[in-house]
């Protein structure tokens, strides 16, 4: 057991005295309990080791080191170098034993998180820093119980004022325990008492320790204690060496040691009685104001009329008042004695300072005597002799110096040794503690997937169930939709109480954008929650395998520059915190920024209005409805868009404004934050990106893409090319709107902020790329529908059937492959051809309707 007398510096305002104390350590919590003697039972305080750090110094003096907490720093003294370096490295072995012991998670934990740390915590540590200290007997074990506590100057400098209540019960329970051992006639307990102990030494001594450990742990309640208790008392106060036990004194080998070992049994008895006695007197007074106070409420009970009562109740008040007197009388005694003190003390000073005059004085008068003996004896002397002895002292105090700093070097090198055992177990246990919480992250993180594919899984349940809704009986079908109703309802409130959820999914992303749409159609909004626990759930699953890891390259990049791996991280998608520097790369590097450009144009639009400021006006209310920074009409980014959009038709008067470049616009605000920012993103992407007419009046390059389109997806997935020609589905009445707005208001935000990394770096290839890879991820589902009804209703929303971003952007950048821009190319010249004649063509037959009424007349 780690236990032992160390003195403590105890801190009273500007007073630092050292108190003695016992110090106990407790291996259940890692507490360094203290008592003021071994024989006390209850701790007057303790340090939590668990968290705190240890540190020495040499200058602090011989046997001083320090226990820092996170609240406290606590100051010990040992009384030997040896026993402060042996104190330090057990406490050291202590804190890491418990350590790795919490760190272990219980029996039934996830393998994924038990294994990883069982490989970690039952590693020992081997780096020896500091060989192990030979355990100092004579100050730290049991065995130093049965000594004496070291002596103070006075009797009451050892008692702790802060905890006097703890004091006076250690001292009762010490006075009752001397007396039931020193009474040997009519005394309480007899000595037949200690006859059922082992006869074995070696088990009564093993008792003796258990149940000395069992005390100092925290098991006597209420001041009481077992027999078995009770005897290991009385066995160590019997081997502690008092007067009266016969077998101690035959054990001494002549009458001279008996002497002595009497004579500091008395002495310490003597000390102990002097702070009895002391603790006595305190009691006593307690006791008279306990009894006053007794008396006085007797006398105000058993008076009989209400006139008595009253007059006790004034004599009380009276008190109190003649207390209050006395109470300020003492305080101004108080004041004037500080006064008092405060004058003594600058004469004091004063005299110090007149004595350390008169000693320079006589230390100057000295030098000045040895310089004129050592003139003299050199006058007297041969000069060989005095070059000999000036030689001899030189070299005398030369070696002592020598001595002392090679003595200052082994502190130093302990010290030194000591720190870098400590730098290492606490980095150690650092790691540890990291490493855990990584862990424990790792398996929130499956707990919080697997709950999202429950919840998943039960609303598809509940989607089927409504599916089958009307052949239910009336009460189940009422219970149906309650449980849907419950299922869509957001308990923003709740969740904020409950400060964790395992339920991940918030009601808006980091975007804005809801996880939720409020969809009238209460069918898509069980879709939508189901797509938002999908994604969510494959988004914490991949976290650690393959977002980290992503997120960890990304924050490797320095400056930006053109390259296959960035062209590959950004099709892997942009991480938040980077995003707006690279698509802000992405713009500068195509749109040259004109200065005060963007400026002019806003002075523009103020003086002078637009034709399509009409048109605008009408679109903002319809912009990104389902994002909460856009769907009130006094949004703050609402304001910014319509001076975005104002400004972008006055710079491109071909175009002025077209439906869906409000959307483009706006999300390059939600981005880019910057209107100015999103302006020049919204110019590279139509007239760079974009090809010529994709936004004109009469969207001829749109119309050329839908045909574009329809081939590839002829040449990628003819079979369900097929299927969509065996019932007459058109699919550029679901596409057109994809590639005008680039998946705004098809794609949830998660997948579409992917898409739109890729798109600004790389251009339209990937809108074909991507839409491509939204049918072959349906594909199976699409072909299992054979009516064209159900299929334009299932191709209105199957997008939100999309949860996992990784598997769409595998098929788009992977599955799809080779898919060459000179073959889009080729595609779009050819289909545009031939769409420039079909519009020829109708304009002439146009042309000669128009001519053929006309000549028909009226």
């Amino acid at each position: 057991k780690l236990c032992g007398y160390l003195n403590k510096l105890g801190i009273k305002g500007p007073i630092k005295t050292w108190k003695s104390r016992w110090f106990f350590y407790d291996e259940n919590k890692c507490n360094l309990l203290y008592y003021r003697t071994a024989q006390d039972i209850n701790p007057l305080g303790s340090i939590d080791l668990s968290s705190a750090s240890f540190d020495c110094k040499v200058e602090n003096g011989e046997g001083v080191f320090e226990i820092r907490t996170p609240s406290r720093v606590f100051t010990l003294k040992a009384i030997s170098n040896q026993a402060m370096m042996y104190w330090l490295q057990q406490l050291q072995m202590r804190r890491w034993e418990f350590c790795n012991a919490q760190s272990r998670f219980p029996v039934g934990s996830s393998q994924l998180v038990s294994e990883p740390l069982a490989g970690r915590t039952s590693g020992v540590d081997n780096e020896d820093f500091l060989p192990l200290v030979k355990t100092p007997t004579e100050a730290v074990g049991l065995k130093a119980a049965s000594l004496p506590a070291p002596q103070t100057s006075t009797a009451l400098q050892n008692i702790s004022l802060k905890h006097p209540w703890t004091e006076i019960q250690n001292t009762v329970h010490n006075i009752c325990g001397s007396k039931q051992l020193w009474g040997n006639n009519g005394n309480v307990f007899t000595f037949s008492e200690f006859q059922e102990h082992p006869e074995n030494p070696d088990e009564e001594q093993e008792a003796e320790v258990e149940a000395g450990c069992a005390v100092k742990g925290g098991t006597l309640q209420d001041g009481r204690m077992d027999s078995r208790l009770n005897w290991v008392r009385k066995a160590r106060w019997m081997n502690s060496g008092f007067p009266g036990l016969p077998e101690e004194l035959s054990r001494e080998r002549n009458p001279i040691d008996k002497v002595s070992v009497l004579q500091q049994q008395i002495l310490t008895l003597t000390e102990e009685v002097k702070s009895q006695k002391e603790l006595v007197k305190l009691l006593h007074k307690a006791l008279e104001a306990a009894q006053q106070e007794k008396r006085v409420s007797s006398m105000y009970l058993t008076a009989a009329e209400d006139k008595d009562r009253l007059e006790l109740v004034r004599h009380k008040v009276r008190q109190i008042a003649d207390l209050s007197s006395r109470l300020e009388a003492l305080e101004q005694e108080k004041k004037e004695l500080e006064q008092i003190l405060t004058l003594r003390d600058s004469h004091i000073q004063e005299l110090k300072e007149h004595v350390q005059l008169l000693m320079e004085k006589n230390h100057a008068k000295q030098e000045v005597i040895m310089a004129l003996t050592e003139q003299m004896a050199r006058e007297q002397s041969d000069p060989l002799q005095e070059a000999n002895t000036i030689t001899v002292e030189t070299l005398y105090k030369q070696q002592e110096e020598i001595e002392h700093l090679k003595d200052d070097i082994e502190a130093y090198k302990t010290q030194n040794q000591f720190l870098n055992s400590e730098i290492h177990q606490v980095t150690r246990l650092w790691t540890n503690v990291a490493e855990n919480e990584k862990a424990l992250l790792m398996k929130c993180a499956c707990l919080q997937a697997q709950n999202c594919q429950m919840e998943s899984k039960y609303l598809t349940v509940l989607r089927k169930l409504q599916e089958a809704v009307p052949g239910l009986p009336s009460s189940h079908a009422e219970l149906v939709r309650n449980l849907i109703q419950e299922a869509l309802q957001w308990d923003v409130k709740e969740k904020a109480e409950e400060g964790f959820n395992l339920n991940p999914v918030s009601e808006y992303d980091e975007y804005g954008f809801m996880t939720v749409p409020e969809y009238e159609v209460e069918d898509w909004k069980l879709l939508a929650k189901i797509q938002a626990l999908e994604i969510k759930s494959n988004n914490l699953r991949s976290q650690e395998v393959v977002e980290k890891p992503l997120r960890d390259r990304w924050n490797s990049i320095g400056e930006l520059s053109p390259s296959a791996e960035l062209k590959s991280l950004i099709r892997s998608g942009i991480p938040v915190e980077h995003r707006q520097r690279v698509w802000r790369w992405i713009v500068s590097r195509h749109c040259g920024h004109q200065p005060d450009h963007y400026q002019r144009l806003l002075q523009q639009s103020k003086s002078t209005e637009h034709p399509a400021c009409r048109q605008i006006e009408l679109d903002l209310p319809r912009t990104l409805t389902n994002n909460k920074h856009f769907s009130s009409p006094t949004s703050q980014l609402i304001p910014k868009l319509r001076r975005v959009l104002l400004a972008f038709s006055w710079h491109n008067p071909a175009i002025g404004y077209c439906q869906g470049l409000n959307r483009l616009a706006a999300i390059a605000l939600l981005v880019l934050e910057d209107e100015e920012s999103a302006f020049w993103c919204l110019v590279h992407i139509v007239e760079n990106l974009m090809p010529a007419d994709y936004y004109s009046d009469t969207l001829i390059t749109s119309q050329v893409d839908q045909r574009v389109f329809r081939d590839f997806l002829s040449e990628k997935l003819p079979r369900l090319m097929a299927h969509f020609e065996h019932y007459r589905i058109d699919v550029s009445l679901i596409t057109f709107n994809w590639f005008l707005v680039v998946f705004v208001d098809s794609l949830v935000s998660d997948i579409l902020l992917r898409v739109w990394d890729a798109f600004l770096y790389e251009g339209t290839k990937v809108i074909f790329r991507y839409a491509l890879a939204i049918f072959k991820y349906n594909e199976e589902e699409i072909l299992r529908i054979h009516d064209s009804v159900e299929i334009y209703q299932y191709l209105r929303f199957f997008t939100r059937m999309i949860m996992d971003g990784r598997k769409l952007m595998n098929i788009a950048f992977n599955d799809l492959n080779p898919f060459p821009m000179k073959l889009l190319k080729n595609r779009r010249s050819m289909h545009r051809e031939e769409l420039e004649a079909e519009l020829c063509e109708l304009e002439q037959i146009k042309a000669a309707y128009v001519k053929e009424r006309a000549e028909q007349g009226p």
